[in-house]
């Protein structure tokens, strides 16, 4: 089983069991790729904090995926410009 074959199935049972409504669909690049900026721009335990606080804020606007790009382009820009040097591959 590949690494994408696991995110994937552990995403589906997650959600599932958070009650997440039926379709519910997950840019997971959008979410990896926030992590991996707040860990390189921040520091590594920023990485959690970030995605929990971007997904929250995201909900509070009303949860869907725009809102989920808005909110995390706005903590990846956050954490890149502390960091410059360590932006994304």
């Amino acid at each position: 089983m590949t690494t994408d074959d696991v995110l994937a199935a552990w995403t589906a049972e997650l959600t599932a069991a958070l009650g997440f409504p039926e379709g519910f669909e997950l840019d997971r690049d959008v979410v990896l790729d926030l992590a991996r900026d707040a860990a390189h721009g921040v520091a590594r335990p920023a990485a959690p904090l970030t995605t929990f606080l971007v997904g929250y804020a995201a909900g509070l606007r009303g949860g869907t995926a725009d809102d989920v790009a808005a909110t995390a382009s706005v903590a990846s820009r956050l954490a890149v410009a502390r960091n410059p040097e360590s932006t994304a591959q």
